[in-house]
């Protein structure tokens, strides 16, 4: 038997197996109710971040300096770090490692590495290390020495901050719920046990830092340093529905000048330090308030009452590792005009005194910081601009304006803090959310989502979103990499053999945003550059004798790979659909991009197998049906037939229809799951690897919202038939 030959699931479990299983309205609506079911739109996670010398690096391992560190450290001690990450399912994960000195790796009480000195040399490379992480919390420690030659430290972490890098929280209950890693000072002798799950630091006989300092009673100059004249922001939340007195009593002691306000309504002013006592009207509904403290000559702040604090009072954005109830932003100029009202969404940096400021908590040295803990809501990367994009499509044609609000709460939750995360890469080395779209270097980490920000732009205006764009557009035409002709290729890849090379997947990652900027900013010249675009790929990667393209051109080699992939071919047949969309008859490249359109149609048509789908390696009908690049096909098709670009149609209306059918009875199942899907992948020039090495998921966002889109397309083109008698 074939891989052509075998199922992916019984033919009863199949969509089309089902009452009305090929209609596409119905097939539409159960996918995207899976899809949205299966991720829902949790906010993002704030924790607390302490200041201190391991941070994360630009590809999110962290560094661990122990010779800037501890400088007096002898070769006869050790030190610890340790952390902890939790883990939905187990599954095998390869982490970097660098030894800058003697290290030991323990992972959940069990040595997993030992270095030998020559990976502890100077010029020795990372070391690639596959640890299976199991369901629940899994406990790092490093143990870290230091070399004869005086070399200590490590860099430990996910290693790419592509996809979704981790980020490791501290370990013990003390801290529960912190990011980062605790460590102790060099010991003289090794820990008794290695921590092998969550306990007090007490338990471990080691004292570990950085220090915990403990609130600062109100007294700002231990969070801003004493500057007269300056200013900050205190804010809390009044919790509703409490049995206390009313109106409620709010007293304490202020350390300088303070303005409260409640619900943006100021209520008491002071302007010296001195006890003092309010009340608040209309209470018991909560609210926030907030208070505009500035710096005297002997301090700044203030203290509340401590039964007021436990009683009335809690911390208005949840930080996880933090018992305070204030959130703090500052300094700002005395001359600043600030209001807390502007920074209570927690997505906004703030221009400080002495450089952009965010909030942090009581304690020195504590930062808030958010993460993006959820699977795929709120993430940016290319396969997600795809399938964000059929759900917004899908939401226009079912009328279903919630999931249209989806995808515009999931693309804002990026936007919206994309000047936030741009400060907080910077500040502490890797940002906590938006993980490629604060450090583009490829047409990868911007086109494609960027292309889906746009559209979502137009359901409601979102906020960042043209900054993003403009950016993305900005990188494109005069960032990314470009061979002396001017067609844009991968000069530095994710990994060396990505390096010097062009991919046709390339083509949907700048065709679309190209087309959709240009409508947006009303600028002709990006669309002008899509069309060059197609036509320069073509000139390396069109393999006219089969009248289809190579997956990759080599450029170090000055060769194509020849490899007939289906995705990459898909990603060029729905590039140049995109662009005919938008490319007027009279330009001057529209009749070489209609016949290169015309000409791939044919390929395609020819190759397509005997149950409707279309193969993993197109020209091996042995190798298995691949769901993503069979729905990039039947798109292609189905716009042309109802453009008019093909010359005879009716083939390609069969090859549309055959299509749907055969993902409806052997890639959709009656759940709404999608299976065969080909995972993300590398590059070859054998055949082999993509039939053999490189497989298939279920439900990879690669190929959900392409299955949309061809079933949107079908529909449309179907209409447009009827329309036509």
């Amino acid at each position: 038997m074939t891989a052509a030959d075998t199922r992916y699931f019984d033919p009863e479990e199949s969509m089309a197996a089902q009452t009305g299983g090929t209609d596409i309205p119905r097939v539409l609506n159960v996918m995207a109710q899976r899809y949205v079911g299966e991720h829902p739109p949790h906010e993002p996670v704030y924790r607390m971040t302490r200041t201190n010398e391991i941070r994360k690096l630009e590809n999110h391992t962290y560094t661990f300096p122990m010779d800037r560190m501890f400088p007096d450290m002898r070769t006869d001690q050790r030190v610890y770090a340790w952390a902890k990450l939790w883990i939905d399912q187990p599954h095998e994960f390869v982490f970097l490692l660098r030894c800058l000195g003697p290290v030991r790796l323990y992972h959940n009480g069990e040595q997993r590495f030992g270095s030998a000195p020559e990976e502890e040399a100077a010029d020795a490379q990372p070391l690639k290390l596959k640890i299976g992480l199991v369901r629940g919390w899994n406990h790092f420690v490093l143990e870290l020495g230091k070399s004869a030659d005086g070399r200590s430290g490590a860099e430990f972490g996910t290693g790419n901050r592509k996809n979704k890098p981790y980020a490791f929280l501290a370990p013990s209950t003390e801290r529960e719920g912190e990011e980062g890693w605790i460590y102790t000072a060099p010991l003289d002798r090794p820990l008794r046990h290695i921590p092998a799950g969550t306990q007090t630091e007490a338990a471990t006989e080691a004292a570990w830092l950085p220090l915990r300092a403990g609130g600062g009673q109100g007294r700002l100059e231990r969070l801003y340093g004493l500057r007269p004249g300056l200013k900050a922001v205190s804010w809390t939340k009044v919790r509703g529905g409490l049995a206390l007195s009313d109106p409620l009593t709010v007293s304490g002691t202020a350390y300088g000048p303070v303005t409260f306000e409640w619900n943006g309504r100021t209520v008491f002013e002071i302007g010296c330090a001195a006890p003092f006592s309010f009340q608040l009207e209309a209470w018991q509904q909560g609210g926030h308030l907030t208070a505009y403290s500035t710096c005297g000559s002997r301090g700044w702040g203030f203290q509340l009452n401590a039964e007021l604090t436990q009683q009335a009072l809690a911390v208005p954005v949840k930080v996880r590792g933090y018992s305070g109830v204030w959130l703090h932003l500052g300094p700002f100029s005395a001359e600043a005009e600030v209001r807390a009202e502007e920074y209570m969404s927690m997505d906004t940096v703030a221009d400080g005194a002495s450089g952009k400021v965010f909030w942090k908590t009581e304690e020195p040295g504590g930062h808030v910081r958010p993460f993006l803990e959820n699977e795929l809501f709120g993430r940016w990367n290319y396969p997600l601009g795809v399938t964000l994009f059929g759900l917004l499509e899908t939401s226009r044609l079912l009328k279903r304006s919630e999931l249209a609000d989806y995808v515009t709460r999931h693309v804002e939750f990026a936007t919206s803090t994309y000047d936030y995360s741009l400060w907080d890469r910077e500040h502490f080395g890797a940002a906590g959310l938006n993980n490629q779209l604060s450090h583009i270097d490829s047409l990868d980490d911007c086109g494609s989502f960027g292309a889906l920000a746009i559209l979502a732009d137009r359901v409601r205006p979102l906020k960042g979103s043209r900054a993003v764009t403009d950016d993305i557009a900005h990188y494109i035409m005069n960032v990314q990499d470009r061979l002396d002709d001017g067609t844009l290729y991968r000069r530095i890849g994710v990994s060396p053999s990505m390096h010097n090379t062009m991919w046709c997947d390339d083509m949907y990652m700048s065709v679309p945003f190209l087309c959709r900027y240009a409508e947006l900013s009303g600028e002709m010249r990006y669309v002008e550059e899509a069309a060059r675009q197609l036509l320069l790929y073509k000139k390396y990667l069109y393999m006219a004798d089969r009248q289809i393209m190579s997956h990759v051109y080599d450029v170090g080699q000055g060769k194509a790979s020849l490899t007939t992939w289906g995705r990459g071919n898909g990603w060029v047949f729905f590039s140049l659909a995109v662009l005919l969309s938008v490319l007027p008859e009279v330009h001057e490249s529209y009749r070489d991009i209609l016949g290169f359109y015309r000409e791939l149609a044919g390929g395609y048509l020819r190759l397509q197998g005997r149950h409707g789908l279309w193969h993993q390696v197109l020209t091996d009908p042995e190798s298995y049906e691949e769901a993503s690049c069979t729905s990039m096909f039947i798109y292609g098709f189905a716009l042309g037939v109802r453009h008019g670009w093909l010359q005879e149609p009716q083939a390609f209306v069969r090859a549309v229809l055959a299509g749907w059918s055969g993902l409806c009875e052997r890639v959709i199942d009656k759940h709404g799951n999608l299976y065969g899907v080909c995972k993300g992948s590398s590059w070859s020039y054998s055949n082999a690897y993509y039939k053999h090495d490189l497989g298939w998921n279920l439900n990879d966002t690669h190929g959900i919202g392409i299955v949309l889109l061809a079933g949107i397309e079908t529909q449309a083109m179907l209409d447009s038939l009827d329309s036509k008698g």
